[in-house]
């Protein structure tokens, strides 16, 4: 007989980690002592926080945190329960109700987290008869929800229009119904979906479109409504999924769209009936930020987060990096998100670069494959609304003494394209 433990013993990556761990240079796990803010306190010092996805730096906004315990003195620590039994609060009722007005949908639906927000709805839209096409970039929680509709996946290379034609073409013969799944901004690529395009041809084909709003939605768009708004598709858009821990500084996600499709998925989704709600604090955080996003104050702090991208990209690119490319619209207009990859290619390589980076006071996020393609290892710096010129300033002076160290030491890096 096997043992089932082999696979911890064996694992390449566990190879991998324990070696990294002797150099003294594992970029992951590293212990926050303080609240996510601009600058950090990071295992005894003080770092410029470039790797977080708080999109509008509201996790320190005194009006989130009064929701938090505002919420947490009239309901407890936990509700200890499912949203199907005795989990719901009037505080998800009121959640609900203003995202659905926000996203200009019919209905929303609240779950305990973001990746149980892709399951939980995949899983329960999608049969072993149908399909769901997917593009290669997908959020990993896309993927398992996908897994476990046992629907026949099909994807297609990134962003790559001809290869979704293609896709959907035998998508239509496969016999059942059909769904498109993308991210309306990539999460490690930072570039935003050609969503007309997309929506174009899911109406030729017959197939509905879901897009998740992760990392758009509290960023893009006049209303801060995300990438359909921004784009111009709210309403060739069959399905919205966000969620909370980015631009709304908590934790959970949200599934928008029509109202029998919500209802259908509030009585028939297991993973949002078999999980436990959310904490009251995380709800009452989270109806705050959107609050604050609903208000004036909204499109200031949009503005400010893809001004601090725009600053950031620019800087990097100066220096010689390789950043990822803006997302040129329709009109001419370039966006660059809060997501700015640096790509580096080599794993090691990468990985010293951010050793350098950290041990200077910068901490950035290390990517390597299976989260980007082999070879295609990358820093992922993401910037906040509250971040402001010096601090940046600070960080950008920080890569280029990073990076001449870098290249003494190890070699070359990938310069602009």
């Amino acid at each position: 007989m096997i043992d089932v433990f082999a696979k911890a013993r064996e694992n390449e990556r566990m190879q991998q980690l324990a070696a990294v761990r002797e150099l003294g240079a594992l970029p992951y796990f590293r212990v926050l002592e303080g609240p996510t803010l601009p600058v950090v306190e990071m295992e005894g010092a003080r770092r410029i926080m470039l790797g977080s996805n708080n999109y509008l730096g509201l996790t320190g906004d005194e009006r989130v945190k009064q929701g938090a315990l505002d919420a947490l003195h009239r309901y407890g620590t936990g509700i200890t329960g499912s949203r199907f039994l005795n989990g719901t609060l009037d505080l998800h009722v009121e959640l609900e109700h203003e995202l659905a007005e926000w996203l200009g949908t019919e209905a929303a639906l609240v779950f305990t987290t973001g990746h149980q927000t892709n399951v939980g709805t995949l899983g329960t839209i999608l049969g072993p008869a149908d399909t769901v096409v997917v593009d290669s970039g997908d959020h990993a929680s896309i993927l398992d929800g996908c897994i476990l509709s046992r629907a026949k996946v099909r994807a297609f290379r990134h962003n790559r229009l001809d290869r979704l034609e293609r896709t959907l073409e035998k998508a239509a013969a496969d016999g059942g119904g059909v769904l498109v799944v993308v991210d309306g901004v990539f999460s490690t690529e930072g570039d935003v979906a050609p969503l007309p395009e997309i929506a174009e041809r899911c109406e030729r084909f017959g197939a509905r479109l879901m897009v998740d709003e992760a990392h758009a939605l509290g960023v893009l768009g006049p209303r801060g409504a995300g990438a359909s708004e921004l784009l111009g598709v709210e309403e060739r858009v069959d399905l919205r999924m966000a969620t909370f821990s980015k631009a709304l500084a908590s934790c959970g996600g949200v599934i928008a769209g029509p109202a029998e499709v919500i209802e259908f998925l509030r009585i028939q989704s297991r993973p949002f009936i078999f999980t436990a709600s959310a904490v009251p604090a995380a709800v009452g955080a989270t109806l705050s930020a959107v609050r604050i996003c609903r208000s004036p104050e909204g499109r200031e702090l949009f503005a400010r987060v893809l001004g601090n991208a725009r600053y950031l990209h620019s800087a990097l690119s100066d220096l010689g990096f390789q950043v990822g490319k803006p997302t040129r619209l329709r009109d001419g207009t370039e966006i660059v998100t809060p997501v700015v990859p640096i790509v580096v290619g080599d794993e090691f390589k990468a990985l010293f670069l951010w050793r350098a980076l950290y041990e200077r006071g910068v901490y950035v996020n290390l990517m390597v494959h299976p989260a980007v393609p082999p070879a295609g290892a990358l820093l992922r710096t993401s910037v906040m609304a509250t971040h402001d010129h010096p601090t940046l300033d600070k960080a950008i002076a920080i890569f280029a003494q990073a990076k001449r160290q870098h290249e003494q030491e190890h070699g070359s890096l990938p310069g602009p394209k």
